[in-house]
């Protein structure tokens, strides 16, 4: 059964950092883009950023260049987020984004094949 199992979401004040883990199960993984996408209330869910198969080209949506890193590890079939200098307004669920058909992320959701549970992030001011 393929998965995005995601871990790392919390509870931390504006400025503090956290690192979100998506770990996948197929075995395609090192082969195509992964991203990471979050929704807050009320709103649609939306790009942040993705990394290409191989792990050297990332892409980020602009509120968060510069203070998001996202890094994979395909030994181990695992994505990050590295969230630093967070603002109240990153508050929302992250969810991790997988596809088996492009070597290079989409910013469209319906481009994504598998889903995350979603992971809580809560910046407080």
């Amino acid at each position: 059964q393929v998965q995005l199992v995601e871990s790392g979401g919390g509870l931390v004040q504006a400025g503090g950092s956290l690192r979100l883990s998506c770990a996948a199960s197929w075995d395609t993984f090192s082969s195509h883009a992964m991203a990471w996408f979050r929704q807050a209330p009320g709103k649609e869910r939306e790009f942040v950023g993705g990394i290409n198969s191989g792990g050297f080209t990332t892409y980020y949506e602009d509120s968060v260049k510069g203070r998001f890193t996202i890094s994979r590890d395909n030994a181990k079939k695992t994505v990050y987020l590295q969230m630093n200098s967070l603002k109240p307004e990153d508050t929302a669920n992250y969810y991790c984004a997988g596809t088996i058909v492009r070597e290079i992320p989409s910013t469209h959701r319906h481009d994504y094949d598998y889903w995350g549970q979603g992971t809580q992030v809560t910046v407080s001011s």
